[in-house]
């Protein structure tokens, strides 16, 4: 049987650094950025680990406003 593994893609641009999708997240894969800012001047979020992510969308949901994307792909046993 295979795995599920997520990809999540934030648009940097529009997020405003709200942290409710780094909560939301049950296996940390996201954190807010400590070195770089938008161009809006917040810190945006970031895909930190992102083999941790098992593709929930939790991340989605919250997100005030629409910035992350969530992939879930299949992954083979033999392929891991």
């Amino acid at each position: 049987m295979g795995k599920i593994k997520g990809a999540v893609i934030v648009n940097t641009e529009r997020c405003k650094g709200c942290n409710l999708c780094v909560v939301a997240c049950p296996t940390g894969t996201l954190k807010l950025s400590e070195t770089e800012v938008n161009h809006k001047g917040y810190a945006f979020c970031c895909d930190v680990h992102p083999e941790n992510c098992i593709g929930c969308a939790s991340c989605a949901v919250v997100c005030p406003d629409g910035c992350i994307t969530v992939y879930k792909a299949k992954v083979d046993d033999a392929t891991e």
